[in-house]
């Protein structure tokens, strides 16, 4: 029985009645009940009519997480498990390709389940619950998990700031079956890769570029690329496998690099004269810049710039100056591929930010391809939030 309701201030209500799944504290006019962290609560109009229905957590700027706006459905074991399903089902296809065993099983609130992530790698799974509401049904979700994919183990890697943020205390490590090892090989479009689910990025590889790293490939046959946040190394396989004459891998960790260097070893690359260079990627390519070295490709893929909305404007200069000096490294008619992974940070955004980019290096660039995240991280039309990675391939004059 749902006790507590949480009533909108007029005017508030519109984002609910569109369907997005958060309400934020500034919305509540007042909440009726007294609701623990974690409870089931009803969320009303400024009338006092049902709304939506959802998880309720004072310790969040996010004060409700939304799972239905239908007053018969519960938010119950039950749901978890059919949303769960559903998730699965729509990987189907994945599941079953002979080239790759490496995905996103469930992404959060494009799912219909907010705070939660599951990565497969191969038989393990990766779980992120990032959320009070996917924390209060850990256990459902991860009997569930195992009744679907019958994993070797599952490993958690709820080891980040938006944990936090929920006033959940970060965790990391085995949560069922067994331990897996240091170092996972995962297949993707026939290579293979090293990931550290343990210690690795996220949790621990870049599942969302799987397309856009075969994408980039008709860029660089007989090319020289600087790869920068390399990483451990995705896109210099794959660019080396389609044929790049030479590759500058950059990134600021020695490990990540140490890694790329076996992945790169590992696909049959290793007698090549590629370059793996420990450094600030910003100092870099400006060094670059000054001894007038000039690339046929530069690949940006950065971290995230902008964890939130009051992040934006210094995450704008950020990438501003990175594609800046990219632009000024760039052969004419050369091309730059560049990311921003940042969800604050919208597509248009970004363009307007290469917009400015190009202007100040007087250079004369042209996009000729969008990118986006894989088809296992959907985009929810209801929560435009869900897109955050988006990228350009441009050609530049």
């Amino acid at each position: 029985m749902i006790t507590s309701q949480v009533i909108l201030k007029k005017g508030r209500e519109k984002s609910v009645e569109n369907r997005h799944p958060w309400i934020f504290s500034g919305a509540i006019s007042r909440v009726e009940g007294d609701p623990a962290d974690g409870d089931v609560v009803d969320v009303w109009n400024h009338r006092a009519r049902f709304a939506a229905r959802g998880i309720y957590n004072e310790k969040s700027q996010i004060r409700v997480r939304l799972f239905t706006w239908n007053p018969n459905d519960m938010i119950d074991d039950e749901l978890w498990r059919r949303r769960l399903r559903r998730a699965v089902a729509g990987r189907q296809a994945l599941i079953e390709a002979q080239d790759i065993d490496a995905f996103r099983l469930v992404h959060a609130e494009a799912d219909g389940v907010p705070g939660l992530i599951v990565d497969q790698y191969g038989t393990w799974l990766v779980v992120q619950f990032l959320s009070m509401a996917a924390e209060r049904y850990r256990t459902a979700i991860l009997d569930t998990l195992v009744d679907l994919v019958g994993p070797q183990g599952i490993y958690e890697r709820s080891d980040v700031e938006a944990r936090e943020q929920e006033g959940l205390v970060p965790i990391a490590g085995p949560v069922w079956g067994e331990v897996p090892p240091d170092l996972i090989e995962i297949i993707e479009n026939s290579h293979t890769f090293l990931v550290d689910v343990k210690l690795g990025h996220k949790t621990g590889f870049y599942l969302d570029q799987r397309e856009n790293r075969q994408k980039i490939t008709k860029y660089v046959a007989g090319k020289e690329v600087l790869n920068a946040f390399a990483y451990t190394g995705a896109f210099a396989v794959y660019a080396a496998h389609a044929g790049a004459r030479r590759i500058i891998n950059v990134d600021t960790s020695e490990v990540a690099l140490q890694l790329a260097e076996r992945n790169m070893r590992r696909n049959g690359f290793g007698e090549r004269e590629d370059v793996f260079a420990v450094a600030n990627v910003f100092e870099i390519l400006r060094a670059y810049q000054e001894a007038q070295w000039k690339f046929d490709v530069v690949v940006l893929d950065p971290p995230k710039f902008a964890q939130r909305k009051g992040h934006v404007d210094k995450a704008a200069r950020g990438y501003k100056d990175i594609n800046l000096l990219a632009m000024n490294l760039i052969k004419r008619g050369g091309i730059l591929i560049t990311f921003s992974c940042s969800g604050a940070v919208s597509r248009e955004l970004f363009q307007k930010i290469l917009f400015g980019a190009s202007v100040d290096a007087s250079r004369t660039v042209q996009i000729i391809e969008p990118l986006s995240q894989g088809a296992d991280h959907p985009i929810l039309l209801t929560y435009p939030e869900s897109e955050y990675l988006k990228g350009f391939v441009c050609r530049v004059w």
